[in-house]
């Protein structure tokens, strides 16, 4: 169970994170264009109205059939999905485990040591699961990265826990 990492401590619900099923998940961040793009998360809701705006200009333009553009698309995602990079923003985790009112901070535990960050800093944090279409079996199952990109080359590798204190 080497690919489960909990997050602990000072919250309400103890939470186990799987990286191996967040492939298939909509909140993934490319990381191929994130950090060139200026690091700007997109907002959900934003994001689901175009996308239903394009379908809907779709069909009122071509009917309700599948045009051949949408096999393209899809394969081109699949493609996206087995050879690229990605991270998950760590902060949607954190809020589901509820940190209790006294933590102030995250001890992030890896093989090498521990890293505290400030809880305020859960923002700023990304959680790398794949490299090039394959999951970080060698110095993961995650990675951290900063949103600023600055240490991108050099993540915080080997997580094993989150503890809240």
């Amino acid at each position: 169970m080497k690919s489960i990492v909990p997050i602990k401590g000072k919250v309400k619900f103890v939470i186990t994170l799987d990286s191996g099923v967040w492939i298939f998940d909509d909140r993934k961040i490319d990381l191929t264009t994130f950090f060139e793009e200026g690091s700007v998360l997109k907002d959900e809701l934003e994001e689901y109205t175009k996308a239903v705006s394009k379908h809907w200009s779709r069909e009122i333009q071509e009917g309700a059939t599948y045009p051949p553009t949408l096999k393209t698309e899809k394969k081109y995602e699949k493609e996206r999905i087995l050879t690229g990079t990605f991270a998950m923003p760590f902060s949607p985790f954190l809020k589901n485990a509820e940190p209790l009112q006294s933590a102030s901070h995250i001890m992030v535990e890896t093989d090498t040591g521990e890293y505290r960050f400030e809880i305020d800093q859960a923002d700023e944090l990304l959680l790398g699961f794949s490299s090039n279409g394959k999951p970080l079996k060698e110095d993961g199952p995650i990675h951290i990265l900063f949103k600023d990109g600055s240490n991108k080359d050099e993540p915080i590798k080997r997580v094993k826990a989150f503890r809240l204190e």
